[in-house]
């Protein structure tokens, strides 16, 4: 759909307000906003790393970049900064992340140098305060809730597991961990994920060329093959949320794959039949 070839494409998100999709190129680094009924791609030039994003209720963006949560405004201009990355941030930066129901922003951080479970997923409040949710990650991912608030899923992509939590949506509490599904092929590494209307949750497999499609019970029930071999993260968009954007990555691929697989770090879009869920924003 939209052959931009980003570095380390992520976190697409769609806003109804303008019938857009914003994604971010983390490695570029650049917010994005794409519009489909134009094809044109507008780039912000960011000065670190932004990992993650989220529309905010009073509008613009909160966004986790490497140094720590900012607010952007409309334009794509930084505005201030909300609060300190609670990390190193020599060997850690921020990752994958979303609003859930009640305007909080969750954002997790990964450990660039991959030799310890260094990282964590945090939760910061509209009142601004940071909580550390959960630890012992290497590279945060999959962080996706369910349609009726009561389950959040998340991801260690290393791991090729993705966990499911019993989530209190008031108190934004997490309990009783299990395993969701883990994936056995050693290039099917969970990456963003969304989940749809019926409750299924769709989970992009990093090296593993595909989006996949998994019942709340954790049985595969869909897999639809990409042009990449690295896909990073989808979302629901469109007029009736029945368009799947697929995010890619193109860096640190070899040159025989990108010759074979060209449009690596493009957006892909496809039809779906179950529509997904509005997107949450952050209050803050």
């Amino acid at each position: 759909m939209l052959d931009v070839r980003a570095s380390l494409g992520e976190c697409p998100v769609w806003c109804s307000n303008d019938q857009s999709l914003y994604w971010v190129d983390i490695s570029a680094p650049s917010l994005n906003r794409f519009d489909p009924a134009t094809a044109i791609n507008t780039a912000w030039k960011m000065p670190e790393s932004i990992g993650s994003f989220t529309l905010r209720k009073a509008g613009g963006f909160v966004a986790a970049l490497r140094s720590g949560f900012w607010l952007i405004d409309r334009d794509g201009r930084l505005e201030r900064k909300l609060i300190d990355a609670p990390y190193d941030s020599t060997h850690h930066r921020f990752n994958d992340g979303r609003a859930d129901a009640q305007g909080r922003f969750w954002a997790g951080s990964m450990n660039e140098k991959r030799d310890a479970n260094t990282a964590r997923l945090y939760r910061l409040d509209p009142n601004l305060k940071l909580s550390a949710m959960i630890d012992d990650i290497m590279i945060s991912n999959g962080l996706a809730f369910s349609p009726d608030g009561r389950i959040l899923y998340h991801a260690d992509t290393p791991s090729r597991t993705v966990h499911a939590y019993d989530f209190d949506e008031t108190a934004g509490t997490l309990s009783n961990r299990r395993i969701f599904i883990r994936f056995e092929a050693e290039n099917d590494r969970p990456d963003g994920a969304a989940v749809d209307r019926e409750g299924c949750y769709w989970s992009a497999l990093y090296r593993g060329g595909k989006v996949v499609r998994i019942s709340p019970g954790g049985t595969l029930v869909g897999e639809y093959e990409l042009p990449a071999q690295c896909p990073t993260m989808c979302a629901f968009g469109g007029p009736d949320l029945r368009t799947l954007f697929v995010t890619s990555a193109r860096q640190m691929r070899d040159p025989e794959e990108l010759a074979r697989l060209p449009q690596s770090g493009g957006i892909f879009a496809m039809r779906v039949e179950t529509p997904g869920l509005p997107e949450p924003r952050f209050a803050g």
